[in-house]
């Protein structure tokens, strides 16, 4: 059977709002869900770490893959891949996500290592969980390699490489931002059998030169334009654009990040695009809306939001 990796292409792991009393707002969601796919984003992270989906009930996460598929699809936006973050402590309970996940709609299944037992995560346990899991799921899976998430855990070139040659294991995401990693893997496989992302943006330009597959980025969730952009200029040979874009954008990943994470990130989208509210679930810190104004990173943020806001 052949392998279907998602397409090449600018995916973002979405952040998912919540109202006053922490219960999802599906007016926010779909606001967001709406904006990304009218920027031109290839696909849609549902509960990738940016989604808080740890923080979430098996409904809750079930329930909102299929309200950004619902979204997508009234608006027109048929095309707009939908991939599902299912990670979890178990092996079993990562298979039931994985088929939750292809009930609500999404195409592909993004699993983290567990992380609970660390010293029994061996590499023969590492490619037991992720074998284990693809051959439960209802629907292809990729390799979620996050250290900060996973306690310290760096899958290697050699353990993704290994995976990678599984019929339904088709791509990873690597957060680590190890350009040579990405370039050794993708190296060894066609894109459309195993697709390699860089999980940040600083990364982005660098992982397309390096062989990647375009980019599944938290500050996409801010400027999607921008990464299309930067996508079109390198696709289009026009590298030393590209470069000065990537610079803006690398700049920008770091101003993110310094923000306060997810919950700056909500209080950015909060304050520039009118839905949404700056709520997390703890131990997650909000970060107040009227303290970006105040905070050094954020005119780098601004720089960027009047960046997008002049992409036609």
């Amino acid at each position: 059977m052949a392998k279907s990796a998602p397409p090449p292409g600018i995916y973002v792991p979405a952040v998912l709002f919540f109202d006053e009393h922490e219960e999802l707002d599906e007016p926010s969601i779909k606001a967001h869900v709406l904006r990304l796919a009218q920027g031109g984003v290839t696909g849609i992270l549902v509960q990738g770490s940016n989604g808080e989906a740890q923080h979430l009930s098996h409904e809750e996460r079930k329930h909102a893959i299929a309200l950004t598929r619902q979204t997508l699809d009234e608006n027109g936006f048929q095309n707009v891949v939908v991939i599902a973050g299912t990670g979890a402590q178990s092996t079993r309970e990562t298979k039931k996500l994985c088929v939750d996940a292809k009930e609500a709609g999404a195409t592909h299944a993004l699993v983290l290592t567990p992380s609970t037992w660390v010293p029994q995560m061996t590499q023969e346990n590492i490619l037991r969980f992720h074998t284990e899991v693809a051959e439960g799921s209802p629907i292809p899976t990729m390799i979620y390699n996050f250290p900060t998430v996973t306690a310290g855990q760096d899958l290697d070139s050699d353990i993704i490489a290994k995976l990678a040659q599984h019929p339904n294991i088709v791509g990873t995401k690597l957060s680590c931002g190890n350009i040579g990693k990405i370039q050794r893997v993708a190296s060894r496989f066609p894109v459309e059998d195993f697709a390699v992302f860089p999980g940040r943006s600083d990364a982005f330009w660098a992982g397309l030169n390096a062989g990647g597959a375009g980019v599944i980025a938290a500050l996409v969730n801010l400027v999607p334009k921008l990464h299309v952009k930067l996508y079109k200029l390198y696709q289009d040979g026009k590298f030393e654009e590209a470069k000065q874009l990537s610079a803006e954008l690398g700049h920008g990943d770091w101003a993110a990040s310094k923000v306060g994470g997810i919950g700056g990130l909500k209080a950015v989208i909060s304050k520039n695009f009118g839905y949404g509210k700056p709520i997390v679930r703890g131990p997650l810190k909000a970060i107040s809306v009227d303290s970006l104004v105040q905070h050094p990173y954020y005119p780098q943020i601004e720089k960027l939001l009047a960046l997008e806001a002049a992409e036609v």
